[in-house]
């Protein structure tokens, strides 16, 4: 009898969290389409791709769990070592400029959470990704993996250096500051290719720059003024 009570009571457990966690997710679902509507959308991100990739990829999960609850919010967010998860329109705003297609090669400098790694993933790119941190590096990769991102990989390194055996990419996305642009990545953008990437010191306002290269000319383009974390070399 009361091994049959110890069953009943374990099923009950099951259910009651099977339950929850449905109920959670359904809330996560609601929070990032809303997130998509009215932070994103309502901005002026015209891409029905890069939309459809905010939609889906469940930003909670690149956040500590404490934070979940806020992950769609309209802000970044820590995630540990001083690092943070870009702002949702951000991440939407510069992946929209560097136009991705299927099967784009596109190098990362800066993991930190995966979560912009995870977005260009899920446009069916091909994603070469690099953090500092050797911690952050781990945790992105367990993520990514975990939502099934093959089309992803993490190397823990210096991003100044870039990722030459993989080189040339059809485009570069920087997700840290640098004083200036490191030349390694110009010479690892393919001719016709693009780079977004934020220029300039923590202690003053940083401009999100557009550089296109073309016959081997760089032209620079200022998008918006930012702040991000710097970027270090070590």
């Amino acid at each position: 009898m009361y091994k049959r009570y110890i069953i009943t009571v374990f099923i009950f457990f099951l259910l009651t969290s099977a339950y929850q966690t449905q109920l959670q997710a359904q809330n996560f679902e609601r929070l990032r389409n809303e997130m998509v509507e009215k932070q994103i959308k309502d901005r002026g991100i015209q891409s029905k791709t890069v939309l459809e990739a905010m939609r889906a990829v469940p930003r909670h999960l690149f956040v500590p769990q404490d934070l979940q609850s806020y992950a769609y919010q309209d802000s970044p967010l820590p995630i540990g070592l001083e690092q943070t998860i870009s702002q949702p329109y951000i991440v939407a705003y510069m992946t929209e400029h560097l136009k991705p297609v299927k099967r784009m090669k596109i190098l990362e400098i800066g993991t930190g959470s995966g979560y912009q790694a995870a977005i260009l993933g899920h446009l069916g790119c091909e994603v070469y990704t690099i953090e500092l941190l050797e911690e952050l590096a781990a945790r992105a990769t367990k993520v990514l993996t975990e939502l099934g991102f093959s089309n992803v990989k993490v190397r823990c390194g210096n991003g100044y250096a870039g990722w030459s055996e993989e080189a040339p990419f059809d485009a570069i996305i920087v997700t840290a500051a640098p004083d200036k642009i490191p030349e390694a990545l110009i010479e690892q953008l393919k001719d016709g290719g693009k780079m977004i990437i934020p220029v300039g010191s923590i202690h003053a306002i940083q401009s999100l720059k557009l550089i296109t290269k073309k016959k081997g000319r760089i032209t620079e383009e200022n998008l918006l003024p930012v702040r991000f974390v710097p970027m270090v070399e070590h």
